[in-house]
């Protein structure tokens, strides 16, 4: 196995991970906002839901596609470049991984036809169990998939036979110390995701003046759940970084940019990492909060990569840099969410042009906030990919070449290039024509409602509250 191999192998999975994350990113989220929809609209018998509904649906479906697509190839590369991971994890990530496709998988696929196709085929209730069957394997997808991954940073229930690994408890296994923290922020970082799609289309249909009742519903709806879950995402990712603390403290040293053991740690805001020296250039910081943050005590002590050989340190400047993008984007979520609380106390949530044209903008910052977030985990959790246990040096296939993987890396980059751009297309052709198809069932209608379309225009005060 050569260096090219194990570098381009890598640079693959992470192109391959990379693009298809974003779709569970957007779906786990959109999953269960259907799911809302359809019980409101059966418990209420509002139309506005059912016209949401329907919307969101066409696009749930679009990227569910491209989901199933993109992350096909995924366990492949596992017996093409990582075999000698596969070979020795088999007998305790295997099992997780038949989990996640047989409780999970099966289950959105199969009701997901009863929610595409089923609405006047089944009773109204099946239709509804439907579409929280749907959400609920997209959340049993993610607790798969997040304890397999979670057991690779924070291995536990297992021993060691023979250079493999055999499970001894699956319950230390399947919840390990790091995979609740690790589940929950993912799965709200999920929601967060989707509810920032869904406000940057209302106020794109705000500023243009169209589907105004269906507009003001998704925008009420989004920043609602915004308000609750982005201070719960920081409280999250704070009991986070002390779980990483405790079981990762290299990968936390290296997000820090710490190269020395000390109490009193400053906070460092911005600096220019350098592995050579073990220094920071340029460096800002705040004297004392980095401790105060990281431990609860500003007379903490934080552990610096000069505890470890330089042979098992992380790279430090890319966790540096992602994990404070994430957490700026974090903060500029938490300013959306105050700035709508000050507009809708002034009447002016609906109206005022520049906040709806930050609510487009803030769109795609849930997915970026994803990737920075990834990229910091498996990017701190080198050189290993069975956290202090196995190296990825020694995961790789061995038989692989440089060339091998240049070909199939090129080809995974076209496939992936084409199916993207054609999906995204697709699914803003169906954000242009709007939430206007199929917006009343013929009950409610014969049952007395007026027939005026529901998106057409109210003629009430931007302070209306929605339906």
């Amino acid at each position: 196995m050569s260096s090219s191999a194990l570098l381009l192998s890598r640079l693959q999975f992470a192109w391959v991970i990379a693009w298809h994350i974003l779709l569970p990113a957007f779906t786990i989220g959109l999953a269960s906002y259907i799911a809302v929809l359809e019980t409101l609209y059966f418990v209420r018998r509002r139309e506005i839901y059912l016209t949401l509904s329907s919307f969101w649906t066409k696009l749930f479906a679009v990227s569910f596609g491209m989901g199933v697509v993109s992350g096909i190839v995924m366990p492949f590369q596992f017996g093409t470049n990582w075999s000698r991971f596969s070979d020795v994890t088999a007998n305790v990530l295997s099992p997780l991984l038949a989990y996640e496709g047989l409780m999970a998988f099966f289950l959105e696929a199969a009701f997901l036809g009863v929610l595409l196709f089923g609405r006047k085929l089944v009773p109204a209730w099946a239709h509804v169990l439907a579409a929280v069957m749907v959400a609920g394997g997209t959340l049993l997808s993610a607790f798969w998939i997040l304890a397999t991954n979670s057991w690779m940073q924070t291995p536990a229930g297992y021993e060691l036979v023979n250079g493999r690994f055999f499970p001894k408890d699956w319950l230390q296994i399947i919840f390990n110390p790091s995979f609740p923290y690790r589940f929950a922020h993912m799965v709200v970082a999920c929601y967060i995701t989707t509810a920032l799609v869904v406000l940057g289309v209302a106020a794109h249909y705000l500023r243009r003046g169209r589907f105004a009742v269906e507009a003001r519903t998704m925008m009420s709806m989004a920043l609602g759940l915004l308000t609750i879950l982005v201070p719960l995402q920081m409280l999250i990712g704070d009991a986070h970084g002390r779980n990483t603390l405790e079981y990762q403290p290299a990968k936390l040293a290296a997000i820090e940019a710490r190269w020395t053991t000390a109490s009193h740690v400053p906070l460092t805001l911005f600096a220019l990492p350098d592995e050579q020296t073990a220094s920071n250039r340029y460096a800002l910081d705040v004297p004392d909060l980095g401790s105060l943050i990281l431990t609860h005590d500003r007379d903490g002590t934080v552990r610096g990569l000069e505890d470890w050989p330089r042979s098992e340190w992380p790279p430090v400047a890319i966790p540096f840099f992602t994990f404070r993008i994430m957490v700026g984007i974090a903060v500029l979520m938490l300013l959306l969410v105050l700035a709508s609380w000050w507009l809708r106390a002034r009447g002016r949530l609906y109206s005022a042009r520049g906040f709806l044209r930050l609510c487009e903008l803030a769109s795609p910052l849930g997915f970026l906030a994803v990737l920075a977030g990834w990229i910091t985990t498996e990017v701190g959790r080198q050189p290993w990919t069975v956290y202090g246990l196995l190296r990825t040096a020694d995961s790789v296939s061995p038989s692989l070449t440089g060339v091998d993987v240049a070909l199939s890396l090129a080809g995974y980059a076209v496939v992936y290039l084409i199916i993207y751009p054609v999906g995204i297309r697709h699914m803003y052709r169906i954000v242009q024509r709007g939430p206007s198809e199929g917006t009343a069932e013929p009950e409610l209608i014969e049952s007395g409602r007026p027939e005026r379309p529901i998106h057409a225009l109210p003629g009430s005060s931007d302070s209306e509250a929605p339906p």
